[in-house]
């Protein structure tokens, strides 16, 4: 095996999967729906019961002005109670494609648009009690001229950074958001930064 290889340690579940006994629902709150999965672990056949958040996929963008620099948001976060430096983004709408939810989200956010649009990736919100996906498209070309339009609980400010400060800037720990984190992390890989 080379030395770069993925190597397993000795575990005692072997990978096997749980088992859904059955399901429960719980109440239904403005972004999530609680449910209840009473699942079965296959190491010791214990059954307990895990809550799950289900959720809308969300989208976040990675925008780059012609002139190289970095198209961010300043928005409160309840959570921590204080203004975080952030991608633009939001939850992808019923019928909405995430592409068509990332350049709804960056013209509603920033009244920016972009002319050119790439998928980076995706990974799961929070893989140990969310159900949803995050959703990360870089958007070239922009420019403004969109329809800045809040939702009711967004108070949102704009902030650009050279892309040249990028790296540093996220390594420093300018950037706590941890989706904005691994998003940027999919743009320097992109990019070549």
């Amino acid at each position: 095996m080379a030395s770069d290889e993925l190597q397993e340690g000795p575990a005692s579940g072997k990978g096997a999967a749980w088992k859904r006994e059955s399901v429960e629902y719980g109440p239904s709150l403005r972004l999530f729906r609680i449910r209840f999965d009473y699942m079965t672990n296959p190491r010791n056949q214990a059954t307990g019961k895990m809550t799950i958040l289900e959720a809308p996929d969300s989208v976040q963008v990675v925008g780059i002005t012609p002139d190289e620099r970095l198209l961010l948001v300043r928005q409160y976060r309840f959570g921590v109670s204080r203004q975080l430096l952030e991608l633009p983004g939001g939850m992808v709408d019923p019928g909405e494609t995430p592409e068509q939810a990332a350049r709804r989200e960056l013209e509603e956010e920033t009244g920016w648009l972009a002319g050119q649009w790439e998928k980076l990736g995706q990974n799961p919100a929070n893989p140990v009690f969310m159900d949803n996906y995050v959703h990360t498209f870089l958007a070239t070309d922009l420019s403004p001229g969109g329809q800045v339009h809040f939702d009711e609980g967004e108070d949102i400010d704009l902030a650009f950074m050279p892309l040249s400060a990028l790296r540093e800037q996220l390594f420093g720990g300018a950037f706590e958001h941890p989706h904005t984190v691994a998003g940027l992390m999919w743009a320097l890989g992109r990019l070549g930064l």
